[in-house]
């Protein structure tokens, strides 16, 4: 039997576990110089790690180790961290991998180091190895950086919080190595970033209070300490929460414990260079807690702390941000004089960054307002000449000092009116490369000047506009853009009623960009001046644009008549309206058009010869297209016809009433035409029709008298027909309100009598004396008849060259039936009713009919025989028993003595009843007393 056979358990195990751990060992082995001799170009394979990771944990199974094989671990830990070196040595050369790549494999990088730190971990203390804790907990601290650098917290705290552990055990006083002693406070301050990265902040800040058990009276620790302190501070500055006072008090908080670890470093630095270094940190620490002050509007506390800093024995600190901290500040206490020497002195100041003295105008003049526009322009202008400036920056100033409109605005309008035109600013955005810049200043400017304008600010605006006009290039790309910029000076200057200015700009974008805006602007310009022809060739000039559009018409129609030049308005309608006759779609309907034309038209005397054009012409249209098409349907086209129905009449009566009866007859006879087209009541719309037809022949007939020259025979005919059609009408009116039962308006009275009154006068010149009184007789007979009427038509049939004697007695004799049927009769119209009859009996009957006259004057006799005294009108009376009386005489001399005595005593019967003939009758009565004494 073999020793091994015969040995004990333990031994078999022992001999076993040997077995296993130098078989581990050699896999270690393996794998790390598998690691070791890959190249640059060869990353070490992702299954090295968890290769490494297996070995590792049958290692750990097996512990302790003896000091050998701890010895063995220890140098297989530190090839392979030295592998890992190198391979962190070679990322370079793998730079142009994916970035999805590279983080891979800085992730098996890392686990690699993390086996490293753990190998020696297992391991333990190794007899002959000073400070094994030390350089194990390197280690781990080293790894816990990488994966902090790569965001794996977690497992960056596991390695800090692993290296802890190996140092806690150790003396602290016993260490006596700088470079040990400095572990362990990286060890804390890195425990202390990773903490607060995953919101930790309380423990981040204890792991820091409790570093300061670890600065062994080094500088460089205070400084590292106060460093990490400062960033901490910050970050808590820089966070965005709800509560931003308790993160301004904890950003104080860590930047006064670092300004406390600087005063201690300060105390314990040995050199000159420590003493320069940790001065320049204390000095940082106090521009944040000065500008942390700034943020919680704790002025004093600014000022306090500027002082300071620029009172240390040590010159002072000279930082650009001072400057803009004490301006700030005292900007904050009100004491502008004090913020305004601050913000002057950064013009001496030529190390002053462009950023920080633009922060710093901008910051003077939110608080100063429109006070401070004149010190920013200064400022700025002053900076010029002392330092480099660019474009951006004047841009930035520009936007600050413009601010708004009103009347402050209005101010700092001016100010960077000036600042933009100053020659050394517009060099600034010289060349190819400002030209975003310049773009920028374009647009500043244009946006500020277009927000005045819409004030009615048009001097401030036109001041922008021209200064904008400095930032534009002069090549054709930018033609349009220039061309834009003279219109809206244009404008500024119309609005200011500098014309002559306005059109040298209009003229200019012309020039540059020929459409149909120059053309219309042009258009408000002659308007202004008063100029209407130019005006109306101007009209035509826009019509020849390549891009006019008819609303360019429509939109000169308002401007004329908002400047009263109704001239030119009904130009510009007129020329819209020759664009419907070709066919073109328009945006707004013919009709709309054309009533707001007649509307124009009718707003001055003396145009109603251009309105009958214009309402012929809408007649035309209307009969062309189609009533519906040109007026539209249903209510809104009925409203529209009614309109130019109304309109036509107007105008019809407006010029009857001034006597111009020709354009009178032509009104009305249109009238006529549009009231038929009209729906909806019929019988108010016929009325319409009839009265407009009868009262245009009225006019006809009027306008012959006038001009003292007969009508001619197509005047006639055209009168005629529209009589009869007017005829025809009444006819179906009164029938309708006949069979009805309603009553007739008096209109419709007037109406029939104003038709078979010119029907009478037409017909008479036809020589139909059957017709006039067929005409006549239907009149008497119809409801509407009234005795002033049938008056009015017998004394214009019995006088005139046209007489018609029927018609005359007809009318008479029943106006006379009429008068006296009344209960209160009109005895004056009757006295001239019957001198009428008697005078047309004695002139067409003559002596053939004696008896006839002679028993009108014995009606007259009756009728006056028991009226009251003067009820008769006297000098009728007169007439009657005169003109019987001397109606004898003829008789008489023929020896007809009864038949002169007949005509005597009817003279003297009415003579009696007629006041003021005393006389008369009583030679009356001798001369027939006489007569009857002879045989």
């Amino acid at each position: 039997m073999r020793i091994a056979e015969i040995s004990s358990p333990e031994l078999r195990q022992l001999h076993r576990d040997t077995e296993t751990n130098n078989h581990s060992l050699s896999q270690l082995e393996a794998i790390v110089k598998q690691l070791e001799t890959r190249t640059a170009n060869i990353p070490p394979p992702e299954s090295a790690a968890s290769d490494l990771r297996q070995c590792l944990t049958q290692l750990s199974q097996l512990a302790p180790f003896p000091n050998s094989s701890k010895l063995h671990i220890w140098k297989l830990s530190y090839r392979l961290w030295n592998a890992c070196v190198d391979i962190s040595n070679t990322t370079a050369i793998r730079s142009s991998s994916s970035s999805a790549a590279v983080t891979a494999a800085d992730r098996n990088h890392a686990e690699l180091r993390h086996i490293a730190a753990d190998l020696l971990s297992i391991a333990g203390d190794v007899a002959g190895v000073p400070s094994p804790a030390i350089k194990s907990a390197s280690f781990y601290h080293k790894t816990g950086l990488i994966w902090h650098n790569l965001g794996k917290f977690d497992l960056a705290a596991k390695c800090f919080e692993r290296a802890t552990d190996l140092v806690s055990k150790l003396e602290i006083n016993s260490i006596t190595d700088a470079g040990e002693r400095k572990l362990l406070l990286d060890l804390n301050l890195a425990r202390s970033r990773t903490a607060w990265e995953v919101r930790d902040p309380n423990l981040a800040v204890a792991l820091l209070n409790r570093s300061k058990s670890f600065l062994f009276g080094s500088c460089e620790h205070h400084a590292e300490l106060a460093k990490q302190f400062m960033a901490f501070g910050k970050r808590a500055l820089s966070k965005i929460s709800e509560d931003a006072h308790r993160d301004s008090n904890e950003a104080l908080k860590l930047m006064n414990e670092a300004l406390e670890s600087c005063e201690k470093g300060f105390g314990v630095a040995r050199t000159r260079e420590e003493k320069v270094e940790i001065r320049a940190l204390r000095w940082k620490s106090l521009r944040f807690i000065a500008a942390i002050h700034l943020q919680k509007e704790e002025f004093e506390s600014v000022i306090k702390c500027v002082k300071v800093l620029r009172d240390c024995a040590e010159g002072g600190d000279e930082h650009p941000s001072l400057s803009v901290l004490a301006m700030k500040a005292w900007l904050g206490l009100g004491r502008h004089g004090e913020a305004e020497r601050e913000l002057r002195g950064m013009v001496i100041d030529r190390g002053i960054p462009e950023g920080v003295w633009v922060s710093a105008v901008e910051a003077y003049f939110a608080a100063a307002g429109t006070a401070g526009a004149e010190t920013a322009k200064g400022v700025f202008l002053g900076l010029l000449g002392r330092c480099h400036v660019s474009a951006g920056a004047a841009v930035r100033v520009a936007h600050r000092v413009v601010g708004g409109v009103g009347e402050g605005g209005r101010v700092r309008a001016k100010v960077v009116a000036e600042l933009v035109s100053d020659e050394r600013v517009v060099a600034l955005f010289a060349g190819q490369e400002a030209a975003k810049d310049r773009v920028a200043m374009h647009a500043i400017l244009w946006n500020c000047g277009a927000d005045n304008f819409q004030s009615k600010d048009y001097e401030t605006s036109a001041e922008l506009f021209e200064k904008s006009m400095l930032y534009i290039s002069y090549d054709a790309e930018n033609r349009i853009l220039r061309a834009k910029g003279y219109r809206v000076l244009c404008l500024c200057h119309l609005g200011l009623l500098q014309l002559d200015r306005a059109q040298e700009y209009i003229n200019e974008a012309e020039k540059l960009e020929p459409n149909i805006v120059c053309a219309f602007l042009k258009f408000k310009i002659y308007l202004q001046k008063n100029d209407h022809q130019g005006a109306i060739n101007q009209i035509e000039a826009m019509t020849t644009c390549l891009d006019f559009q008819p609303d360019f018409l429509s939109l000169s129609a308002h401007e004329a008549v908002a400047c009263h030049a109704l001239p030119v308005a009904v130009a510009s309608l007129s020329s819209m309206l020759n664009f419907y006759t070709s066919g073109k779609s328009m945006p707004t309907a013919e009709v709309t058009v054309m009533r707001t034309l007649l509307t124009v038209l009718s707003q001055e005397p003396g145009n109603e010869k251009p309105v009958l054009k214009f309402l012929i012409h809408a007649h035309t249209r209307a009969s062309e297209m189609g009533p519906d098409c040109f007026f539209g349907k249903e209510e809104v086209g009925r409203r529209e016809r009614n309109w130019f129905a109304v309109t036509s009449w107007n105008f019809g009566t407006k010029t009857g009433q001034d006597k111009n009866y020709e354009l009178s007859a032509e009104f009305l006879r249109l009238a006529s035409d549009f009231y038929a087209l009209v729906e909806g009541s019929d019988n108010e719309n016929n009325v319409m029709v009839c009265k407009s037809l009868v009262l245009s022949v009225s006019s006809m007939i009027a306008l012959e008298f006038q001009r003292k020259t007969s009508m001619s025979e197509a005047e006639v005919k055209q009168a005629l027909h529209l009589l009869d059609r007017a005829g025809q009408m009444l006819k179906s009116i009164l029938a309708r309100k006949s069979a009805n039962g309603d009553q007739i308006n008096t209109i419709e009275p007037e109406l029939f009598f104003i038709h078979t009154f010119c029907a009478c006068d037409i017909q008479g010149r036809l020589n139909d004396m059957g017709s006039q009184l067929l005409h006549v007789r239907n009149f008497a007979s119809s409801k509407a008849c009234k005795p002033h009427h049938l008056l009015q038509i017998g004394l214009s049939a019995s006088q005139g060259p046209r007489l018609n004697h029927e018609v005359a007695s007809f009318a008479l004799n029943e106006c006379l039936s009429s008068f006296l049927s009344s209960p209160v009769p009109d005895y004056q119209n009757v006295a001239i009713v019957m001198r009428k009859l008697i005078s047309i009996t004695s002139v067409y009957k003559g002596d053939a009919d004696d008896d006839l006259v002679y028993s009108m004057y014995k009606q007259a006799y009756r009728i006056m025989v028991g009226l009251k005294e003067e009820e008769y009108p006297i000098e009728e009376g007169k007439w009657l028993a005169m003109t019987a009386w001397n109606r004898a005489a003829v008789p008489v001399r023929l020896g007809q003595i009864e038949a002169g005595k007949k005509w005597m005593t009817v003279g003297l019967d009415i003579a009696k009843h007629v006041p003021g003939m005393e006389a008369y009758k009583a030679c009356m009565e001798e001369v027939l007393g006489n007569f009857k004494k002879e045989p």
